[in-house]
C-alpha cells in the first residue's frame, strides 16, 4: 500500500497552529500494519436496540476496497459552555443530532469495520457513520454516553494518557464501561502536544507509548488513534503505522475515505453554535424533512412555469 502524504496536514481541532507546509513525500507501508505488542481480549458488546424504532432493518452493501464513504464526525464537549466556546456543544442540541441521525437511518459502524472495507472491501449499513470525541472529557461519560445509547449509536473516545483520572476527565472504570456498551478507545497521545514540532524520540512517546499506556490502563485494544489540532506529517504517519495503529483520525471536508488517506481519515468538526440544519448539512444523505425544525420548503429562483398574463386563466 503507498500512502501520498501532501506535507505537513494542520486544521484546527482543538485549538490552533500556523507551520508552513513540506514538500510532498511519498510513504510505503506494508498491507497490513504489525499487530499489537500487548496482548487483550476485547469486551466490546453490541450496542443496544431501540425496540419502539419505526425503521426497518437495512440490507447490507459492499464498500470498497479502495475508496467508501462513511462520514466521520468531530466532538470534543458536550456541555454548556461557560465562556462561549466553539468546542462545547450544548446537551440538547446534541440529542436533536443524535435523534436526526436514527430518523434518517444511519448506523455507526467501528473504525475495524471502516479499515477492512478501505484494504479489502467489506459489507457495510446503508448509510454507516463513525462519531468521535477528543480529549476524554468526562461529560462524553455523563452527558454524551446515556443519549447515544437511547438512540442506538456508539462513538470512539479519543484519551490523551495523561489526562485520564484527572479532574474533568473520564477515568478509566468509566472508559470500560463505554466499550462495554459498544464504544471504541482511541489514542490523543500522552500530553496533547503538536505531533510535528516535536523530536523523534518525544514523538514515539506520544504515539506509541500513549497506545500501551491507554491499553494497560483500561484493558482495552486501542486500534486508532487520533493526531492532536489535525496536525501530521511524515514522520508522524510512520511512527502511527509501525506503532500498530491500523488507522489514523485526522480532519476534512471530505465523506471519501481512500487507501490513501488510511493514516489521515477525514472528519468534519461539529460546533456549537451549530443548529440541526447546519449539523445536517454535514451529512451526505439526508431523510425526511419533517424530522428536521420549521421545514419550509426552498422556493426556486426561477418560476416553474411560464406567468400568466393578467386576465388570462390558468389552463
Amino acid at each position: 500500500m503507498v500512502l501520498i502524504i501532501g506535507g505537513t496536514i494542520l486544521l484546527s481541532a482543538c485549538g490552533s497552529y500556523t507551520a508552513d507546509l513540506i514538500s510532498t513525500e511519498t510513504l510505503t507501508l506494508p498491507a497490513s500494519p504489525p499487530p499489537s505488542t500487548a496482548t487483550l481480549t476485547s469486551t466490546m458488546a453490541a450496542a443496544p436496540t431501540i425496540t419502539d424504532s419505526p425503521i426497518p432493518t437495512a440490507t447490507w452493501v459492499q464498500q470498497g476496497p479502495g475508496q467508501v464513504i462513511v462520514p466521520i464526525i468531530l466532538y470534543h464537549r458536550i456541555d454548556i459552555s461557560p465562556i462561549n466556546s466553539q468546542y462545547y456543544v450544548p446537551p440538547e442540541n446534541f440529542e436533536r443530532q443524535m435523534q436526526l441521525l436514527r430518523d434518517w437511518e444511519y448506523k455507526t459502524i467501528t473504525t475495524e469495520m471502516l479499515a477492512n472495507a478501505i484494504r479489502d472491501g467489506a459489507n457495510l449499513p446503508p448509510r454507516p457513520i463513525i462519531i468521535t470525541f477528543d480529549d476524554g472529557h468526562l461529560d462524553n461519560y455523563t452527558q454524551a454516553f446515556p443519549i447515544m445509547q437511547k438512540y442506538g449509536l456508539t462513538a470512539v473516545v479519543y484519551v490523551v494518557g495523561n489526562y485520564l483520572g484527572t479532574e474533568g476527565y473520564m477515568n478509566a472504570e468509566q472508559v470500560r464501561e463505554m466499550a462495554a456498551a459498544g464504544w471504541e478507545v482511541g489514542s490523543h497521545g500522552v500530553s496533547h502536544s503538536a505531533l510535528t514540532q516535536l523530536d523523534p524520540q518525544v514523538l514515539r512517546h506520544e504515539v506509541v507509548d500513549s497506545r500501551k499506556t491507554l491499553e494497560e490502563k483500561t484493558g482495552m485494544p486501542v486500534l486508532t488513534f487520533a493526531y492532536p489540532f489535525g496536525m501530521s506529517n511524515a514522520s508522524v504517519l510512520d511512527y502511527t503505522y509501525f506503532a500498530g495503529y491500523i488507522a489514523g483520525m485526522g480532519l476534512g471536508p471530505t465523506h471519501n475515505q481512500t487507501t490513501k488517506n488510511l493514516y489521515y481519515l477525514q472528519r468534519r468538526e461539529i460546533k456549537g453554535a451549530y443548529d440541526l440544519i447546519a449539523f445536517s448539512s454535514y451529512l451526505p444523505w439526508h431523510g425526511d424533512a419533517v424530522f428536521l425544525p420549521t421545514f419550509t420548503p426552498t422556493p426556486s429562483s426561477t418560476p416553474s412555469r411560464t406567468p400568466v398574463p393578467t386576465g388570462t386563466k390558468n389552463p
